[in-house]
């Protein structure tokens, strides 16, 4: 992949001036459920501009800006930082919150909250320079794919690559990016990164028929210099890494793979929420041309919307359960966490395709109106459609990763 792409626009993106993040006073009183409390009041503002997200391909500023200001991002900061340490049930109501209105939103923000556990895996006086200097949360993508290449060099790394899936940098003030390494006689290693986001070229590339307003765009680092203490060569899929050995909490020591499917999977729960909703509301309304009576009457509309309605219940019953069993997993060794950790990765895939299943089953009876463009509905069906194309919810993939371990075989993939 070219790394200087001449026909490509760059995007219009919002590096945070700073300067809005809450006192030690409001965060003293940032509970878990005065998070949910302010996200809930903002989900008006937030279904309201859902719209206008999809067209900019990015979260829309005043949004962002009323999630900064509602302490959205502090979840994962240890509270060594007057972070929240959040738990993950509350995790998964706020972010399912925002998804019910926008699960573009929903997505950037779960993945930026997410990504200062991240940072947690990094050198101690890095967490110190951030968290306690002039970044009491950072807001950053964690691109993976494809790997840059970092050359050791005196005092650190130079870092060049071009990354996809850049979710979170249209408002981001730093930016993780997975590289490939080689010290001298050993072999090649992965290794995360962090850089400032004004020293990375963003292309304007994401052009979606769904979750279209991530604004996921490429990431482009050229010769890039990287201090050592900004490199993480640790971080491990087990959760075996220095942030187990920092914090007591043990979402410090999570696996990563499945504490990243859970929380990508928070923006399906609450867009398949978001259908329900939708779905119920119009149904009062709704009389199919030839019919006298509303669709509401019929019962095969009320057989659709009942079971539809368990299935999302289902599913969220499905992520919540994947959350204790993370933690659990935190206190589980290798080699005996591998099937373990396939089997929360499969149950999670599982949940989303429930998810999208159940938007299926809805939009199937909701009529041809509900896919005009106006509506949040076909909205938040092309969102999910979109969110379970993602690697970690392929279905197949998962459950034959899972299968594997039932019978004792290893796996046969990277991502584990």
């Amino acid at each position: 992949m070219p790394l200087d792409d001449a026909t490509t626009p760059l995007a219009d993106r919002r590096i945070p001036a700073g300067g809005d993040f809450l006192s030690a006073e409001e965060l003293a009183g940032l509970t878990p459920a005065e998070l949910l409390r302010r996200v809930r009041a903002l989900v008006p503002l937030i279904a309201a501009k859902a719209g206008e997200a999809e067209r900019l391909r990015r979260p829309v500023d005043e949004v962002w800006s009323a999630l900064r200001k509602a302490g959205f991002f502090y979840q994962f900061v240890p509270k060594r930082f007057g972070g929240m340490e959040t738990d993950f049930d509350s995790f998964i109501d706020v972010g399912a919150a925002i998804g019910e209105a926008c699960a573009s939103t929903a997505w950037v923000a779960t993945f930026c909250a997410e990504h200062n556990w991240i940072l947690s895996h990094f050198p101690m006086e890095t967490q110190e320079a951030l968290w306690g200097g002039d970044f009491p949360y950072i807001v950053a993508p964690a691109t993976t794919a494809p790997p840059g290449v970092a050359k050791p060099v005196e005092g650190g790394y130079r870092v060049t690559g071009r990354w996809k899936w850049g979710t979170g940098v249209m408002h981001a003030d730093w930016v993780f990016a997975n590289t490939l390494v080689q010290h001298e006689g050993q072999p090649i290693s992965p290794m995360m990164v962090l850089v400032p986001a004004g020293q990375a070229v963003v292309l304007d590339t994401w052009h979606m028929d769904g979750m279209a307003g991530t604004g996921s765009n490429d990431i482009v680092l050229e010769d890039v210099f990287v201090p050592s203490a900004y490199a993480a060569p640790n971080l491990t899929r087990s959760g075996r890494g220095r942030a187990k050995r920092d914090y007591e909490n043990p979402i410090y020591g999570a696996p990563m793979l499945p504490f990243l499917a859970m929380s990508a999977s928070i923006p399906a729960l609450g867009a398949a929420r978001g259908m329900v909703k939708a779905h119920r509301e119009r149904l009062a309304n709704h009389v199919r041309l030839g019919s006298a009576s509303s669709q509401a009457e019929k019962p095969a509309a009320q057989i659709r919307l009942a079971k539809a309605e368990t299935m999302v219940r289902n599913a969220e019953l499905l992520i919540r359960d994947a959350g204790r069993q993370i933690l659990a997993l935190s206190e589980i060794s290798e080699p005996e966490q591998t099937p373990q950790r396939l089997a929360v990765r499969a149950q999670i895939a599982h949940a989303v395709a429930i998810c999208r299943d159940a938007g299926i089953v809805l939009a199937e009876g909701a009529g041809s109106g509900v896919h005009a463009l106006d509506q949040a509905f076909q909205r938040h069906l092309r969102d999910i459609m979109v969110v379970s194309t993602h690697v970690v919810f392929d279905l197949d993939v998962a459950f034959e990763l899972h299968g594997r371990g039932l019978i004792g075989l290893p796996p046969n993939s990277m991502l584990t």
